[in-house]
């Protein structure tokens, strides 16, 4: 009795619109000539209601790279040459103040700080530290904008890293690429307006693995979900047509499956069924642009030694940040990357030698690749893991190993082009790396600055879902202006 209800409601609803002019079906033929901007442009004539941007954009696009697992500020960017002169000795009550710790050291009988077992310098005119770990990286500190104070109320890593990619620690949100598209709508209408692409770093390759909710749609319809794009001969999943099935039969089939979405939805009234229809004809113009966008056989010699030998290996880092340079130069709006292997809770020194050599090379041939290509300057680059590492060893400290658990209480990340300031450190934490003591910056706080370089105010930016209306930053986060251009 209650579909049959809603079968009469939709239908009096369906003969409403018709009156008005505004018959669902037109709506549906608008979004087969472009399905993105048809429903999340920024326009006047914008289905949704948003008019967006709010204002003049900085950035254009977004390539996220994600460390997953927590990479240590203290191996990498964040010098601390009293962890060296300290080592062994016990991390004073004083500078932990009773603070939270996880069920993997809570209960040892001591904290032994260990400092870096490797060596820092200072690079560029801004005078950047940055360890012997990240040669690469070295050079092109003059691009980039570190942020030393980043922290984080989660500990462990599911809720962490859910946190940073949908604002949320509980799984269920819209991510943050598809925030952006649904605000924002594509550049491209032949490639997906937010793209996932995934690798297993060296340093530990079995470590936590990555669920795709976190590049899930939410509650937004799932039009603005992330596609994965895979290593191997079919980089999205049933792109290609059976075999047998030439393209015009294709492209019949599809107008057939079409005129029946269309139906169903002046029937019912599911908007799901526009944004099949949608994600069908996407599919079909996808069949010719991710090949051409995926064959990096036609890069240049010269651009591939810039990134690495790893960069014509499928699935690696280094591939996957030369595939988001061309995504990039194709107006994919946001490129997601994730990098395992993070996780370094013993073996640190071998481990994460191993996990610096994945990425360092490639990190700095993309920034510099979109520099030379004109691309830095509207698209944001941004680089960090979940959390940070602890200032004392988990498990027993040797003079040539140890580990470290997670800590969420201040880390590093950086970020560049896209607006940010380049050579510029924002933020510090204590001589002991363990508490902030200038300018602290939250999650929210880079996702409220992040949508501001993309021209979005994160406080009106919101969805009504459920009687309530969320964002990206719930019910906090402020833009960090210091960081901007």
């Amino acid at each position: 009795m209650e579909e049959l209800t809603k079968h009469f409601i939709n239908n009096n609803r369906r003969h409403f619109l018709k009156k008005v002019g505004l018959g669902i079906g037109g709506l549906a033929a608008a979004s087969l000539l472009d399905p993105f901007s048809a429903l999340a442009s920024s326009n006047s004539a914008n289905p949704t209601g948003l008019n967006l941007p709010h204002f003049a954009p900085k950035a254009k696009r977004v390539i996220y790279l994600f460390q997953s697992g927590g990479p240590s500020q203290l191996e990498l960017f964040d010098y601390k040459p009293l962890l060296n002169k300290m080592r062994g000795q016990d991390l004073p009550d004083s500078v932990r103040q009773g603070q939270r710790l996880t069920g993997m050291t809570s209960g040892q009988d001591s904290f032994p700080l260990v400092g870096s077992n490797f060596k820092f310098n200072q690079y560029g005119e801004s005078r950047a530290w940055v360890s012997s770990l990240m040669p690469y990286t070295a050079k092109v500190v003059d691009e980039l904008c570190f942020i030393k104070s980043m922290h984080t109320e989660a500990i462990n890593h599911d809720p962490a890293i859910t946190f940073f990619q949908t604002g949320s620690q509980q799984a269920g949100r819209p991510s943050m690429g598809s925030w952006l598209s649904y605000g924002l709508g594509s550049l491209n209408e032949n490639l997906p307006t937010f793209t996932v692409l995934l690798s297993r770093g060296t340093g530990r390759p079995f470590s936590q693995p990555l669920y795709s909710r976190l590049w899930g749609n939410g509650f937004l319809s799932s039009l603005h979900q992330g596609v994965q794009f895979r290593s191997g001969k079919d980089p999205v999943l049933y792109l290609k047509d059976p075999d047998g099935m030439t393209r015009a039969q294709r492209r019949a089939m599809l107008d057939h499956i079409s005129k029946l979405n269309q139906k169903q939805e002046a029937e019912f009234g599911d908007p799901e069924i526009n944004s099949r229809i949608a994600q069908y004809e996407m599919a079909y113009r996808m069949q010719t642009s991710v090949p051409d966008a995926m064959d990096i056989e036609k890069e240049p010699e010269h651009i591939i030694q810039m990134y690495g030998v790893d960069a014509m290996i499928p699935g690696t880092y280094a591939a996957n940040c030369l595939l988001a340079r061309r995504m990039a130069e194709r107006d994919v709006r946001f490129i997601q990357l994730y990098h395992m292997g993070w996780d370094q809770h013993f073996d640190l020194p071998s481990q994460i030698e191993k996990q610096a050599k994945d990425i360092d090379q490639a990190t700095a041939a993309l920034i510099m690749d979109l520099k030379q290509r004109g691309l830095l300057e509207d698209t944001l680059v941004v680089w960090g893991g979940e959390f940070g590492r602890t200032n004392y060893s988990q498990g027993t400290l040797t003079d040539i190993n140890y580990g470290r658990d997670h800590h969420p209480k201040c880390f590093t990340m950086f970020m560049a082009g896209g607006g940010v300031k380049p050579g510029f450190t924002y933020g510090e934490t204590d001589d002991f790396g363990y508490n902030i003591v200038k300018d602290p910056m939250h999650v929210h706080d880079l996702q409220a600055t992040l949508m501001h370089l993309m021209g979005v105010d994160h406080t009106k930016f919101t969805y009504k879902h459920q009687g309530r209306r969320f964002r990206l930053t719930d019910v906090s986060g402020h833009v960090v202006n210091d960081i901007l251009s």
